[in-house]
């Protein structure tokens, strides 16, 4: 994100959004930092216990040394690499794109038939980890030639093959992180419209308003029915402002009743 920054005169800083969602409780978070390094992920998740899905960006490596974090790969990200290839080598990264597809139909009907994270699991268990041991095995006999879109593509995934593959040993994985890329979109979108943001603090302050209307939206929350009543409402709300956030939000009686209040979000480990 473009920012003003006054000590940089005639030029913006560089700032970035780093977006974060939870699949199982339905939000998004949007944190703004100055910079990429490490120490802000440090700072964020300095007390976090659970899974950490990502890109294979290398600052998400120092999360691994934390004993209490488990970190996973992203399917979409090693498959574009493929896609990449394509033109330079159609046969190979074809073999590898339709081996990647049948993971992907697994996900699919899984998703489709509405089975539980123990279904899950054990489906994953069946199917997904033959044809990964597999995939694994192909591409460590045709790894190709450091510098060609083929054998980066063949190192992206192989140097990632842990995290990659440990989608299958739990139920409540996704196969890639492409609920978070969706909600990069409004924030890619809105950038072409606004240019930049006037200071840090503003675009802080935007991370925050993208961060609860995107939660709204993904609670089925019409965003601006959720703003007008929570606004009148926080003058008089004193206590338990938390209360008005998106996931825990009821609609006073006086507001229109078409819908219903949401049922309690089930906690994650």
């Amino acid at each position: 994100m473009p920012v003003q920054d006054r000590s940089k005169i005639g030029k913006h800083h560089r700032g970035y959004y780093w977006v974060y969602r939870s699949p199982e409780r339905r939000f998004v978070w949007m944190e703004y930092r100055k910079g990429r390094d490490q120490k802000g992920l440090l700072h964020t998740f300095r007390d976090f216990k659970g899974h950490v899905q990502s890109d294979g960006y290398a600052a998400y490596n120092v999360l691994g040394h934390n004993p209490d974090i488990i970190l996973h790969g992203c399917w979409a990200h090693a498959r574009r690499k493929f896609v990449q290839a394509q033109q330079s080598d159609p046969e190979r990264a074809e073999h590898a794109l339709t081996t990647i597809q049948q993971l992907y139909k697994i996900e699919r009907r899984l998703r489709e038939a509405n089975c539980t994270l123990t279904e899950r699991y054990q489906a994953r268990q069946k199917e997904a980890v033959p044809i990964l041991e597999g995939l694994k095995a192909w591409l460590q006999q045709h790894p190709g030639t450091p510098a060609s879109a083929w054998g980066k593509a063949v190192n992206y995934t192989l140097n990632r093959w842990d995290k990659l593959f440990r989608y299958v040993s739990f139920g409540r994985i996704e196969i890639d992180n492409n609920l978070v890329e969706n909600s990069i979109r409004p924030l890619a979108l809105g950038r072409k419209n606004y240019l930049h943001a006037g200071s840090h603090k503003a675009a802080q302050r935007a991370a925050i308003i993208y961060s609860l209307l995107g939660t709204c939206e993904l609670h089925g929350i019409d965003p601006q029915a959720w703003l007008e009543d929570v606004l009148k409402r926080m003058p008089t709300h004193t206590t338990a402002i938390g209360e008005l956030l998106p996931h825990r939000w009821t609609k006073r009686e006086s507001a229109p009743t078409s819908q219903m209040p949401l049922p309690p979000v089930r906690a994650s480990a």
